[in-house]
Protein backbone atom coordinates (compact mmCIF):
# COMPACT_ATOMS: atom_id res chain seq x y z
CA UNK A 1 0.00 0.00 0.00
CA UNK A 2 2.64 2.46 0.31
CA UNK A 3 4.30 2.76 -2.77
CA UNK A 4 1.05 2.97 -4.18
CA UNK A 5 0.63 6.03 -1.80
CA UNK A 6 4.18 7.73 -2.83
CA UNK A 7 2.96 7.38 -6.62
CA UNK A 8 -0.37 8.93 -6.39
CA UNK A 9 1.36 11.91 -3.99
CA UNK A 10 3.96 11.98 -6.61
CA UNK A 11 1.58 12.42 -9.48
CA UNK A 12 -0.98 14.62 -7.18
CA UNK A 13 2.34 17.09 -7.41
CA UNK A 14 3.68 16.81 -10.60
CA UNK A 15 -0.14 17.00 -12.59
CA UNK A 16 -2.19 19.03 -10.80
CA UNK A 17 -4.66 20.08 -12.81
CA UNK A 18 -7.75 17.90 -13.55
CA UNK A 19 -7.51 16.32 -17.08
CA UNK A 20 -10.65 18.40 -18.14
CA UNK A 21 -9.34 21.25 -17.25
CA UNK A 22 -6.41 20.80 -19.01
CA UNK A 23 -7.87 19.70 -22.09
CA UNK A 24 -9.98 23.36 -22.01
CA UNK A 25 -6.80 25.13 -21.42
CA UNK A 26 -5.46 23.57 -24.74
CA UNK A 27 -8.75 24.07 -27.08
CA UNK A 28 -8.10 27.58 -26.05
CA UNK A 29 -4.79 28.16 -26.65
CA UNK A 30 -5.71 26.23 -29.84
CA UNK A 31 -7.87 28.87 -31.08
CA UNK A 32 -6.66 32.07 -32.21
CA UNK A 33 -6.44 35.29 -30.36
CA UNK A 34 -8.45 37.35 -32.39
CA UNK A 35 -11.34 34.38 -33.16
CA UNK A 36 -14.55 35.67 -31.02
CA UNK A 37 -16.58 32.65 -29.57
CA UNK A 38 -19.20 31.26 -31.26
CA UNK A 39 -22.48 32.88 -31.94
CA UNK A 40 -24.95 30.23 -29.99
CA UNK A 41 -22.22 30.37 -27.43
CA UNK A 42 -22.87 34.10 -26.60
CA UNK A 43 -26.28 33.74 -26.97
CA UNK A 44 -26.29 30.78 -24.75
CA UNK A 45 -24.70 33.20 -21.83
CA UNK A 46 -27.25 35.88 -22.63
CA UNK A 47 -30.38 33.52 -22.64
CA UNK A 48 -28.93 32.52 -18.81
CA UNK A 49 -28.89 36.04 -17.67
CA UNK A 50 -31.93 37.33 -18.79
CA UNK A 51 -33.84 34.24 -17.50
CA UNK A 52 -31.63 34.72 -14.16
CA UNK A 53 -32.96 38.53 -13.95
CA UNK A 54 -36.69 37.86 -14.76
CA UNK A 55 -36.91 35.42 -11.95
CA UNK A 56 -34.83 37.42 -9.64
CA UNK A 57 -36.86 40.37 -10.91
CA UNK A 58 -40.22 38.24 -10.22
CA UNK A 59 -39.10 37.44 -6.56
CA UNK A 60 -38.65 40.84 -6.04
CA UNK A 61 -41.95 41.51 -7.26
CA UNK A 62 -43.93 38.69 -5.46
CA UNK A 63 -42.43 39.98 -2.31
CA UNK A 64 -43.24 43.80 -2.23
CA UNK A 65 -46.91 42.67 -3.21
CA UNK A 66 -47.26 40.42 0.02
CA UNK A 67 -45.68 43.02 1.33
CA UNK A 68 -48.19 46.06 0.59
CA UNK A 69 -51.11 43.14 0.80
CA UNK A 70 -50.03 42.54 4.73
CA UNK A 71 -49.45 46.44 5.50
CA UNK A 72 -53.39 47.35 6.01
CA UNK A 73 -54.10 44.35 7.90
CA UNK A 74 -50.74 44.82 9.57
CA UNK A 75 -51.73 48.80 10.91
CA UNK A 76 -55.48 47.89 11.37
CA UNK A 77 -54.57 45.62 13.96
CA UNK A 78 -51.78 47.71 15.79
CA UNK A 79 -54.41 51.06 15.81
CA UNK A 80 -57.17 48.04 17.32
CA UNK A 81 -54.68 46.74 19.56
CA UNK A 82 -53.83 50.39 20.78
CA UNK A 83 -57.67 51.37 20.78
CA UNK A 84 -58.02 48.44 23.38
CA UNK A 85 -55.50 49.26 25.72
CA UNK A 86 -56.54 53.04 26.20
CA UNK A 87 -60.12 51.85 26.42
CA UNK A 88 -58.89 49.71 29.21
CA UNK A 89 -57.08 52.58 30.52
CA UNK A 90 -60.13 55.06 30.44
CA UNK A 91 -61.99 51.87 32.22
CA UNK A 92 -59.74 51.39 34.81
CA UNK A 93 -59.35 55.02 35.64
CA UNK A 94 -62.72 55.35 36.01
CA UNK A 95 -63.52 52.00 38.11
CA UNK A 96 -59.88 53.73 40.31
CA UNK A 97 -62.09 57.25 40.70
CA UNK A 98 -65.59 55.05 41.75
CA UNK A 99 -63.66 53.13 44.46
CA UNK A 100 -61.99 55.88 46.08
CA UNK A 101 -65.86 57.60 46.12
CA UNK A 102 -66.95 53.99 47.98
CA UNK A 103 -64.00 54.11 50.05
CA UNK A 104 -64.85 57.46 51.41
CA UNK A 105 -68.70 56.99 51.68
CA UNK A 106 -67.80 53.82 53.42
CA UNK A 107 -65.52 55.67 55.99
CA UNK A 108 -67.90 58.53 56.36
CA UNK A 109 -70.49 56.00 57.43
CA UNK A 110 -67.83 53.85 59.84
CA UNK A 111 -67.39 57.15 61.67
CA UNK A 112 -70.59 57.97 61.59
CA UNK A 113 -71.44 54.50 63.45
CA UNK A 114 -68.61 54.32 65.54
CA UNK A 115 -69.98 56.00 68.86
CA UNK A 116 -66.94 56.55 70.49
CA UNK A 117 -64.80 59.48 68.32
CA UNK A 118 -61.50 58.47 70.17
CA UNK A 119 -61.94 55.33 68.17
CA UNK A 120 -62.77 56.62 64.88
CA UNK A 121 -59.68 58.85 65.08
CA UNK A 122 -57.91 56.04 65.96
CA UNK A 123 -59.32 54.21 63.43
CA UNK A 124 -57.82 56.67 60.74
CA UNK A 125 -54.46 57.11 61.97
CA UNK A 126 -54.46 53.12 61.68
CA UNK A 127 -55.41 53.52 58.24
CA UNK A 128 -53.47 56.48 57.41
CA UNK A 129 -50.26 54.54 58.31
CA UNK A 130 -51.22 51.89 56.19
CA UNK A 131 -51.53 53.47 53.37
CA UNK A 132 -55.39 52.75 52.88
CA UNK A 133 -56.94 56.00 54.16
CA UNK A 134 -56.29 59.68 52.75
CA UNK A 135 -54.42 61.97 53.86
CA UNK A 136 -53.33 65.37 54.07
CA UNK A 137 -50.33 67.56 55.08
CA UNK A 138 -46.87 69.85 54.43
CA UNK A 139 -44.01 67.56 52.75
CA UNK A 140 -41.51 67.03 50.21
CA UNK A 141 -41.67 66.18 46.49
CA UNK A 142 -38.98 64.36 45.36
CA UNK A 143 -38.22 64.41 41.32
CA UNK A 144 -36.39 62.22 39.58
CA UNK A 145 -36.12 61.56 35.21
CA UNK A 146 -34.08 60.07 32.92
CA UNK A 147 -30.66 61.62 31.87
CA UNK A 148 -30.73 63.08 28.12
CA UNK A 149 -29.66 60.45 25.90
CA UNK A 150 -25.62 60.83 24.65
CA UNK A 151 -25.56 61.64 20.71
CA UNK A 152 -22.83 59.42 18.85
CA UNK A 153 -20.49 61.83 17.27
CA UNK A 154 -20.18 59.09 14.34
CA UNK A 155 -23.84 58.75 13.25
CA UNK A 156 -24.98 62.15 14.96
CA UNK A 157 -27.77 59.43 16.50
CA UNK A 158 -29.07 59.13 19.93
CA UNK A 159 -26.91 56.40 22.10
CA UNK A 160 -28.64 53.37 22.92
CA UNK A 161 -26.45 53.37 26.24
CA UNK A 162 -27.94 55.74 28.83
CA UNK A 163 -26.26 55.46 32.30
CA UNK A 164 -28.36 57.95 33.41
CA UNK A 165 -32.00 56.21 33.20
CA UNK A 166 -33.65 55.96 36.07
CA UNK A 167 -34.28 52.39 37.68
CA UNK A 168 -36.44 50.44 39.76
CA UNK A 169 -34.13 50.83 42.68
CA UNK A 170 -33.85 54.10 42.39
CA UNK A 171 -37.21 54.18 43.35
CA UNK A 172 -36.92 51.71 46.42
CA UNK A 173 -33.89 54.03 47.65
CA UNK A 174 -35.54 57.34 47.64
CA UNK A 175 -38.60 55.83 48.95
CA UNK A 176 -36.63 54.12 51.58
CA UNK A 177 -34.47 57.01 52.83
CA UNK A 178 -37.77 59.27 52.75
CA UNK A 179 -39.14 56.59 55.14
CA UNK A 180 -35.72 56.80 57.37
CA UNK A 181 -36.51 60.73 57.16
CA UNK A 182 -39.86 60.74 58.89
CA UNK A 183 -42.35 60.06 55.82
CA UNK A 184 -45.65 59.07 57.07
CA UNK A 185 -47.34 58.19 53.86
CA UNK A 186 -45.33 58.76 50.11
CA UNK A 187 -46.73 57.64 47.12
CA UNK A 188 -45.14 57.46 43.61
CA UNK A 189 -46.79 59.23 40.11
CA UNK A 190 -49.97 59.18 42.60
CA UNK A 191 -49.83 55.50 43.61
CA UNK A 192 -49.72 55.26 47.35
CA UNK A 193 -47.47 52.55 48.77
CA UNK A 194 -48.40 50.17 51.74
CA UNK A 195 -46.59 47.82 54.00
CA UNK A 196 -47.38 45.28 51.20
CA UNK A 197 -46.22 47.40 47.96
CA UNK A 198 -43.76 46.26 45.58
CA UNK A 199 -41.30 48.63 43.29
CA UNK A 200 -39.85 46.51 40.11
CA UNK A 201 -39.24 46.39 36.56
CA UNK A 202 -40.73 44.21 34.12
CA UNK A 203 -40.07 44.29 30.72
CA UNK A 204 -38.47 47.59 30.64
CA UNK A 205 -41.08 49.66 32.47
CA UNK A 206 -41.41 50.24 36.34
CA UNK A 207 -44.08 48.90 38.11
CA UNK A 208 -45.53 50.09 41.64
CA UNK A 209 -47.96 47.93 43.10
CA UNK A 210 -48.18 46.30 39.64
CA UNK A 211 -49.08 49.39 37.87
CA UNK A 212 -46.97 50.68 35.20
CA UNK A 213 -45.25 54.71 36.14
CA UNK A 214 -43.39 56.47 33.53
CA UNK A 215 -40.63 59.25 34.41
CA UNK A 216 -40.52 62.06 35.33
CA UNK A 217 -41.08 60.37 38.59
CA UNK A 218 -42.89 62.77 41.36
CA UNK A 219 -42.24 60.48 44.94
CA UNK A 220 -44.21 62.85 47.95
CA UNK A 221 -43.53 61.83 50.96
CA UNK A 222 -46.05 63.92 54.00
CA UNK A 223 -44.50 64.23 57.19
CA UNK A 224 -40.95 64.33 55.82
CA UNK A 225 -37.77 66.20 57.38
CA UNK A 226 -36.36 68.19 54.10
CA UNK A 227 -32.92 68.53 55.74
CA UNK A 228 -32.77 65.08 57.58
CA UNK A 229 -33.32 63.20 53.57
CA UNK A 230 -31.06 65.92 51.88
CA UNK A 231 -28.29 65.04 53.90
CA UNK A 232 -28.73 61.61 54.01
CA UNK A 233 -26.52 59.56 51.91
CA UNK A 234 -28.89 58.52 48.83
CA UNK A 235 -29.42 62.45 48.45
CA UNK A 236 -25.98 63.13 47.99
CA UNK A 237 -25.52 59.79 45.76
CA UNK A 238 -28.08 61.06 43.22
CA UNK A 239 -26.60 64.89 43.42
CA UNK A 240 -23.64 62.95 42.04
CA UNK A 241 -25.22 60.99 39.26
CA UNK A 242 -26.64 64.74 38.20
CA UNK A 243 -23.17 65.77 38.38
CA UNK A 244 -21.68 62.27 36.17
CA UNK A 245 -24.92 61.00 33.77
CA UNK A 246 -26.69 64.72 33.78
CA UNK A 247 -29.74 62.75 35.59
CA UNK A 248 -32.28 64.77 37.45
CA UNK A 249 -32.89 65.12 40.65
CA UNK A 250 -35.14 67.99 42.72
CA UNK A 251 -36.04 67.97 45.98
CA UNK A 252 -38.92 70.74 46.31
CA UNK A 253 -40.86 71.28 49.78
CA UNK A 254 -44.84 71.53 49.31
CA UNK A 255 -47.31 72.48 51.55
CA UNK A 256 -51.09 70.77 51.65
CA UNK A 257 -50.18 67.49 49.83
CA UNK A 258 -53.16 65.50 49.51
CA UNK A 259 -52.42 61.72 49.02
CA UNK A 260 -55.11 59.26 47.79
CA UNK A 261 -55.59 56.21 49.30
CA UNK A 262 -54.04 52.29 48.28
CA UNK A 263 -56.18 49.86 46.74
CA UNK A 264 -57.35 46.97 49.47
CA UNK A 265 -54.60 44.67 49.66
CA UNK A 266 -55.79 41.20 48.96
CA UNK A 267 -54.92 39.14 52.57
CA UNK A 268 -53.95 36.02 53.49
CA UNK A 269 -54.75 34.27 57.00
CA UNK A 270 -52.83 31.70 58.26
CA UNK A 271 -54.77 28.27 59.07
CA UNK A 272 -53.72 25.59 61.86
CA UNK A 273 -53.76 22.52 59.59
CA UNK A 274 -55.89 19.82 60.82
CA UNK A 275 -53.84 17.11 63.03
CA UNK A 276 -52.72 14.09 60.67
CA UNK A 277 -53.93 10.83 62.32
CA UNK A 278 -51.26 9.01 64.13
CA UNK A 279 -49.87 6.46 61.99
CA UNK A 280 -50.99 2.67 62.91
CA UNK A 281 -48.43 0.29 64.24
CA UNK A 282 -46.99 -1.82 61.04
CA UNK A 283 -48.13 -5.80 61.35
CA UNK A 284 -45.26 -6.87 59.65
CA UNK A 285 -42.97 -8.51 61.19
CA UNK A 286 -39.05 -6.47 60.86
CA UNK A 287 -35.63 -6.52 62.03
Amino acid sequence: MKPVAENFLIELFQSPLDPGYADAARRKADRPSDQPPPRWHRLGDRGVTAVACLLIGLLFAVAYQHAVAAKPSTTKAREDLIGDVESRRTQAEQLQRQAEDLRDQVAKARDNALADRGDAQRLRELAAGTGLGKVTGDGVVVTLADAPPQIDPVTGKPSDDNPGVVLDRDLQDVANALWQAGAEAIAINGQRLTTTSTIRTAGGAILVDFRPVTGPYEIAAIGTDQDAFTGSATAVRFRRYVDTYRMRFTVKPRKGLTLAAASDPNLRYARIPSPSPSPSPSSSGGR
